[in-house]
């Protein structure tokens, strides 16, 4: 079920008539009935109506079985982001609760309410083809003279049941309506068929909104609020009466029903198959329907194939109307009028610029530039000649060059797109970053789909970096909050527009689109990124077309996920981890893969494959204050990593043990030398044997955890004089008990005297000799120094 957020392609609106026809109203205002004053807003909010529930339930379901596919969007405009919410509900007795339940949520989270006019067999089915009951033809008015159209229809196909106001509002402020007629009994199989052919035919003919042909087209519910905007307004039933149609009849009224001057356009007759458009373009057609196609349908076929071509940018304009004059020209008999021809145009051009964006626009100089005359070739003589310089790298060294594709992948959470941020923020300034390096400061276009604004705006502002750099890249790098947009036809054009509107003196020199899964199209036949076609359609349609529209030369980054892969796999093919097809790694010019080695640290490793340079080694990198750092690949355990982590481990603990407990010792007046230290405390708190208790005191020396106490301060301490080399062990902030004994004043208790103890010499890194302390109040670590 697509995510209709706009009633152009969801439900239409429509606006109000100044004569209604008789009937009973359901939503009864005596103010509206006494007052012709404009409709105001209420500022104050409104709720679901559930009489108009009701009603609406009873005309659009009230002879079907099955379930009733039911949507909650988010009404755009109200500055909110929210997924769609999609459930099932029988259409039974109990329909009316469930929906009038959904409708409260709905209200209260500002989405608007739509069914699928019709039921399916099972959750989770909401396609075309699987809606097996419809009970009520529809249309939507939701532009033009909405009064005009709406007695158009009342006068040919008689009073409707329901008239809707359905929210929205047409630019000249007319209310836009969904107008009902009610079956006497729901349609099934070609009955069905027939059902929507006519609500096409219907929209056809007063230029009503044509997406009602499909079954499957949602449509607000009546009685539900609409939110668009920011104003909340009722999905109002204007009209109820209790009317019901047999289909037969009503089909040929629509049959009879003249289509609306100057607005609608003619339907296709009964049982009519489209013809393809090879045989629309080299098939004569002549007037007065003589032929399989009329010759409104052949122009309009082949005038919106070369809109699309002109659209797309294979076409230039001149190009495009000359081909619709020569297809005037040839296969209309007679042929058009170039006035209305022009005229057939222009409204063809309007209508998909609205549905599919700007245009790519291209004139002939750069459509002739792509279309070589002939292949070119060089022989092995004039490229063993050549020397002329290279071509300056975009990112340095060949990590991005002139025209390349560079692909970053990492898994969700591993840290990729602050990674992404940061590098572009850094060759924005044109500053280098973990040695990739920028010839100057590069303009930089972000077209990112998985961040919003204020989590975009909140992570740019966490990321801590020199003010110079910050100042260098401020006009440079632009960044889009999180889109819904697929980049296809619409979203290759309206990217192309965006990055024309904020380069508009030069090109960019980097385009950046994160993730590739949430802006893949695959093309016509859907398939999807896993699909080796389907990827090799989005890198040549999508993201060369776009490269060619804006900036030929520019380099193209795509941030891309990976898949599930055991640690070793990735260690022996990093870059095998892409998420999709295999298509992606063949067509790339440079690749960064981001993994973590070990789960339980935060380094992560930067793999980096180059087509157009000399291999380059792995980075290790992690972020050490807000700023991502390169780790020196030396101090990287190779083997065995998850053993000697262990021992690290273990080591560390073990020196832990060992300060304590010459701390607690002391406490108890016992202060001991190196050798008595190991000798008394062998195979004691786990610390192994004697030799291994010297070693690891050995190394707690070296890096200044432990010092000695000897000479003067020893006797001080009441101490006897220590025969070996190195005298008392002592540590930081390190309290002796002392023989000493003084009277509490207090207390009048005698108790034990205590002194802080203070080091005077430690061992030497360099040497491991013993040199005296400068200052024993001040404890210095050598780690630190």
């Amino acid at each position: 079920m697509t995510d209709h957020t706009d009633d152009t392609t969801g439900a239409g609106e429509g606006h109000e008539p100044e004569q209604k026809p008789t009937g009973e109203v359901i939503h009864f205002n005596p103010w509206r009935d006494f007052n012709d004053a404009p409709l105001q807003e209420d500022p104050f909010g409104i709720e679901p109506d559930p009489e108009q529930l009701a009603t609406f339930l009873d005309v659009v379901f009230g002879y079907c079985e099955g379930l009733i596919p039911v949507r909650g969007f988010v009404d755009k405009g109200q500055g909110r982001d929210g997924k769609p919410n999609n459930i099932w509900i029988d259409a039974d007795g109990s329909a009316f609760d469930k929906l009038k339940t959904f409708a409260t949520w709905a209200w209260r989270e500002g989405a608007a309410l739509y069914v699928i006019p019709g039921t399916v067999a099972a959750q989770g089915q909401a396609r075309a083809h699987e809606v097996l009951q419809m009970q009520a033809v529809v249309v939507d008015l939701d532009a033009g003279d909405i009064l005009a159209k709406l007695t158009h229809l009342v006068h040919h196909l008689g009073t409707p049941t329901l008239i809707v106001e359905s929210g929205g509002r047409t630019p000249e402020g007319a209310l836009k309506l969904h107008v009902w007629w009610k079956l006497t009994e729901a349609a099934t199989g070609d009955d069905l068929a027939t059902l929507c052919r006519l609500r096409g035919d219907i929209a056809m003919k007063v230029a009503g909104d044509t997406h009602f042909r499909s079954a499957h087209q949602p449509i607000r519910v009546a009685g539900s609020v609409y939110h668009k905007g920011g104003f909340q307004r009722l999905v109002q039933i204007r009209e109820h009466n209790a009317i019901e149609v047999d289909l037969g009849d009503f089909a040929e009224r629509v049959a009879a029903m003249p289509f609306i001057p100057g607005m609608g356009a003619e339907p296709s007759p009964e049982g009519h198959t489209k013809p393809s458009l090879d045989a629309i373009l080299t098939t004569p057609v002549h007037e007065g329907g003589q032929d399989a196609w009329t010759r409104f349908e052949g122009a309009s076929a082949a005038i919106g194939h070369y809109v699309r071509m002109v659209h797309q940018g294979k076409l230039s304009p001149n190009d495009g109307w000359e081909a619709i004059c020569q297809y005037n020209a040839a296969m209309l008999r007679p042929a058009w009028p170039e006035e209305r021809l022009k005229q057939e145009s222009e409204r063809l051009w309007a209508l998909h610029v609205k549905k599919n964006g700007p245009a790519l626009l291209r004139n002939e100089a750069e459509i002739a530039s792509d279309a070589p005359v002939s292949m070119t070739a060089f022989k092995l003589r004039h490229l063993l000649a050549d020397k002329s310089p290279m071509p300056p790298d975009i990112i340095a060294p060949r990590v991005l060059t002139p025209g390349g594709l560079l692909v970053l992948g990492g898994a969700p959470k591993v840290g990729k797109s602050d990674f992404l941020i940061s590098m572009l923020v850094h060759m924005a300034a044109g500053v280098p970053f973990l040695g990739f390096q920028p010839p100057a400061a590069l303009r930089v276009y972000y077209l990112q789909a998985e961040i919003q604004y204020h989590y975009l705006r909140e992570r740019l502002q966490q990321i801590r970096l020199d003010a110079e750099i910050i100042m260098a890249a401020l006009d440079n790098l632009v960044a889009t909050p999180k889109l819904r947009l697929l980049l296809d036809e619409k979203g290759l054009a309206l990217a192309a527009a965006s990055i024309q509107e904020h380069f508009p003196d030069a090109p960019p020199d980097i385009i950046c689109l994160d993730p590739i899964r949430n802006l893949f199209d695959g093309g016509e036949d859907g398939g999807g990124e896993n699909d080796n076609n389907a990827m090799m359609f989005f890198l040549t349609e999508r993201v060369e077309r776009l490269r060619e529209a804006v900036a030929p030369d520019c380099g193209v980054i795509l941030a891309h996920h990976t898949k599930k892969m055991n640690r070793k796999a990735v260690t022996e093919d990093p870059f095998q981890a892409l998420s999709g097809a295999s298509a992606l790694r063949g067509f790339y010019t440079s690749g960064l893969l981001m993994h973590r080695p070990d789960e339980d640290s935060t380094m992560r490793k930067l793999e980096i494959e180059l087509r157009n340079g000399p291999a380059l080694q792995p980075k290790l990198i992690d972020k050490e204050n807000g700023r991502w750092v390169e780790i020196n690949l030396m101090n990287e355990r190779l083997v065995r990593k998850e053993v000697g982590a262990k021992h690290d481990a273990e080591r560390e603990r073990k020196g832990g043990v060992i300060v304590d407990m010459i701390a607690a010792q002391a406490a108890q007046g016992k202060m001991f030398t190196l050798s008595q230290f190991a000798a008394k405390f062998e195979n004691k708190g786990s610390l192994g044997g004697e030799t291994s208790i010297r070693n690891r005191i050995h190394v707690l020396a070296t890096k200044g955890y432990i010092k000695f106490v000897r000479g003067e301060e020893a006797e001080r301490l009441g101490l006897p004089r220590a025969s070996m080399k190195y005298g008392y062990l002592c540590v930081k902030d390190m309290l002796f008990q002392t023989p000493a004994e003084e009277l509490d004043a207090e207390t009048g208790e005698i108790e034990p005297v205590v002194v802080r103890v203070r080091p005077t010499d430690f061992m030497c890194p360099q040497t491991g000799a013993l040199l005296t302390v400068e200052n024993p109040d001040v404890w210095v670590d050598q780690e630190e120094v």
